[in-house]
């Protein structure tokens, strides 16, 4: 186990992010007129957004160059259109992956009559311009009840498909692993550490989060709401909707411990990156 873990606890109510009416939004990093010099990225992550968009509303399109650019979609439903031809209406539990390499250019729209929420992140990626591709997955709750999914993969991980559309982790061109979970009360998850993606001896950088419920909260975490610890290394958080915590010094093969502490079903999300 590793000596030297370290636990930065980030709690939903420091998270940048604004009510725009038509988006409600919260920033994990800097984002747009959101700036704190302590929290600009994590590894290759570089942006986590936990966005609700009104119906009738969307992003409208927008170009990106050099980023792993993924939604992972928790409500509602979500309209997709890009320059390379995909079209995608995505709901709850489905992914969809744009690899910007030398550029492209997207919407995202919600036209449905139900509020869309989405985690939107980004990543940088392992080498640039590259051809710019896409990806969709689909990881059902059942799928992620009581076991972790692994929703996002590198391309060079063991068993992922380089394919529009396929079964297992959604590929992605950044040294990042994206696992989530639906964790009942009272039970208890260990998520070992997966090995550096160059396979040498060195740190590991860990993010997990506890997704909101549909209220948009942006004071402390809801006290009725999901509620969840995570242990490594001899440190502990435990965390509410929204909170998230940072772990340094984590080592290959080190197990991460989350345990639902509360009364409702949480739904957690882990980052492993190198660091």
């Amino acid at each position: 186990m590793s000596s030297q873990v370290s636990f930065q606890y980030r709690p939903t109510q420091t998270r940048g992010g604004a009510d725009h009416g038509w988006l409600k939004t919260l920033h994990t990093f800097s984002f747009a007129s959101y700036y704190d010099p302590r929290f600009e990225s994590f590894g290759s992550l570089r942006v986590i957004n936990e966005d609700r968009v009104a119906p009738g509303t969307g992003f409208p399109t927008h170009p990106h160059r050099e980023a792993e650019i993924f939604s992972y979609v928790l409500g509602g439903t979500l309209a997709h259109k890009d320059s390379m031809g995909n079209v995608e209406g995505m709901t709850r539990g489905d992914v969809q992956m744009t690899s910007g390499g030398t550029g492209i250019r997207h919407s995202e729209y919600n036209g449905g009559k139900d509020e869309v929420h989405f985690l939107q992140i980004w990543a940088l990626p392992n080498a640039r311009n590259l051809t710019p591709k896409y990806y969709a997955r689909h990881f059902s709750d059942a799928e992620k009840t009581d076991k972790w999914a692994h929703v996002v993969a590198p391309t060079s991980f063991p068993g992922v498909i380089d394919e529009r559309d396929a079964k297992g982790p959604t590929p992605i061109h950044a040294d990042l692993n994206f696992f989530a979970t639906l964790l009942s009360p009272g039970k208890e998850l260990n998520k070992e550490v997966t090995d550096r993606s160059d396979n040498k001896p060195g740190d590991k950088l860990v993010y997990v989060q506890v997704v909101q419920s549909t209220k948009y909260n942006t004071g402390p975490a809801l006290k009725d709401g999901a509620h969840v610890e995570v242990s490594l290394g001899g440190q502990n958080q435990v965390l509410g909707e929204g909170d998230g915590v940072f772990i340094r010094g984590a080592k290959s093969k080190d197990e991460v411990v989350v345990k639902n502490t509360g009364t409702k079903v949480a739904e957690v999300v882990l980052f492993e990156m190198d660091k």
